[in-house]
């Protein structure tokens, strides 16, 4: 059997605004709740998990999303329509634009709960020839 990743639990002020926050915004669905978690389904069978926890104990993570350049697009155009402060690179020098790093495109912004989100349409160092 081969490794995959399955699911990982994101820790959220309010479990539904997070999963409906993400969801959302790239057009997915949430797709089961149980027990404190609220998930979201990506098209590699991965889950987003989110779970309540007190907002004093979340830890900012970074997560980073390949997407195609019609869901980046799609994307896009709600951070901009929700007014999200985005910005073209992680440091937060290059606000309300976006990056256009291995001949694709990128932006980075946060979630309600404060983690570093990334889209991006080409992996870093680009496609393997």
């Amino acid at each position: 059997m081969s490794v995959a990743l399955n699911h990982t639990i994101v820790h959220a002020r309010d479990n539904r605004e997070s999963a409906e926050f993400f969801a959302g915004l790239l057009g997915l669905e949430i797709t089961a709740e149980w027990g404190p978690f609220v998930a979201v389904a990506l098209s590699n069978g991965v889950t987003l998990d989110f779970a309540t926890i007190p907002a004093d104990r979340i830890t900012p993570q970074h997560y980073a999303f390949l997407v195609s350049e019609e869901e980046f697009t799609a994307a896009y155009e709600q951070i901009k329509h929700r007014g999200i402060e985005h910005y073209a690179d992680p440091h937060q020098r290059h606000p309300g634009t976006i990056n256009h790093n291995d001949g694709g495109h990128g932006v980075y912004f946060t979630d309600p709960a404060g983690h570093a989100m990334e889209l991006i349409t080409v992996p870093y160092g680009g496609w393997d020839a």
